[in-house]
């Protein structure tokens, strides 16, 4: 059994506990992304919802996907940190931001999403998978 992914918000006020492994990671270089992180990607752990415990109240916003689907990013009212993102369509998973982890070092993106919006001064691993888009599921 592996141990939990735990984290949360800078100030303390939103904390999660997750069991079991991410079904996917990934840096994502989608314009929402960039415009939330405030630099070129964002860096995302998606687990099955089922094996998270959420504690804190979230402020929440409601986006549209490229994919026309509604995405609803979690962010602490307090201290303004992005923490996670739920999506309408796939209400069966729960993705955090790798920055949000108590021990982010455990973070190991599978693949770079978004490819075809990166910037060439956003260096990521050249290793990766690059999707231009998002990868089919």
């Amino acid at each position: 059994m592996s141990r939990s992914y735990i984290g949360g918000c800078a100030c303390g006020a939103i904390r999660y506990e997750i069991s079991g492994e991410p079904v996917f990671s990934n840096d994502c270089q989608c314009r929402d992304c960039q415009h939330e992180s405030g630099t070129g990607h964002g860096s995302h752990m998606t687990f099955r919802r089922d094996g998270v415990k959420l504690e804190g109240e979230a402020t929440h916003w409601d986006m549209v996907a490229d994919s026309g689907h509604v995405k609803t990013r979690g962010f602490c009212p307090t201290c303004g940190s992005p923490v996670y993102m739920t999506f309408a369509a796939m209400p069966e998973f729960f993705s955090v931001r790798a920055a949000s982890l108590d021990d982010p070092s455990r973070y190991k993106p599978d693949a770079v999403t978004y490819a075809v919006r990166g910037y060439d001064w956003d260096h990521l691993d050249p290793a990766l998978t690059k999707f231009e888009t998002m990868p089919p599921t």
